[in-house]
């Protein structure tokens, strides 16, 4: 398939678009996580672990879209924080499943409820048409199913 260099430089627009846009909710992630004693991810994970009975390494991996080992290394950091469990299944003896402790219930609902990011696009948000909103995310989640199809390898 042949592009033009229109086309290229739209593309390059576009990318730029979105790592600007993930640069800048990032930071106000960065600040809630680091406000908690956490990264980015122990908190991406914790909240998961959170709100999704019968967790193990294997789905939280599968769902965050992080390589298995990443993921122990941070379940690692939020077993020694007093944050989450890990338990040898007993279906399963290769499983394991994980479960949050209560400080661990808590930190995890002080990250949600001082999401500044969630509060920062929201805030931004209303200056759109409901419309325009369910327009960007209905070009959001097509634009990620097509990139998902395409295989590189």
């Amino acid at each position: 398939m042949e592009f033009s260099n229109q086309d290229l430089k739209q593309a390059g627009e576009v990318v730029q678009s979105f790592v600007s846009l993930n640069k800048a909710i990032l930071k106000f992630t960065q600040n809630n996580a680091s406000s908690l004693g956490l990264t980015v991810q122990q908190m991406d994970i914790l909240n998961w672990i959170c709100f999704h009975s019968k967790s193990t390494l294997k789905a939280v991996s599968e769902q965050l879209d992080i390589p298995k080992s990443t993921v122990s290394v941070n379940v690692d950091g939020l077993v020694g924080l007093g944050l989450v469990e890990r338990e040898q299944s007993t279906e399963n003896r290769r499983e394991v499943n994980l479960k949050v402790t209560a400080k661990g219930k808590d930190i995890s609902q002080k990250s949600i409820k001082n999401a500044s990011s969630y509060k920062t696009i929201a805030t931004v948000l209303e200056k759109f048409s409901k419309e325009d909103i369910e327009s960007l995310l209905h070009i959001h989640n097509s634009l990620l199913l097509s990139l998902k199809e395409i295989d590189f390898n």
